[in-house]
């Protein structure tokens, strides 16, 4: 379980639209790993269809998260 979330958390900083060529912050990749594993668990690695798959999920996810796939351009 542990590694399973720290991939997820890894893969989901990785995954999100970069702002201005600054990565997510620590806490935009807690924001977001369990949506990440929830909803896009199948793009895990995939940065392009994650983004993606995060945009379309936009009114299911977490308020944290989407938050932070809004300030991101989703």
């Amino acid at each position: 379980m542990k590694i399973s979330v720290l991939a997820a958390l890894l893969l989901t900083a990785a995954a999100l639209p970069a702002a201005a060529q600054s990565g997510p912050s620590i806490q935009e990749q807690m924001a977001c790993r369990g949506d990440a594993s929830k909803f896009c668990a199948e793009h895990i690695g995939k940065p392009p269809q994650m983004n993606a798959c995060l945009r379309e999920n936009k009114s299911k996810l977490s308020d944290s998260c989407r938050k932070v796939v809004e300030s991101r351009g989703g």
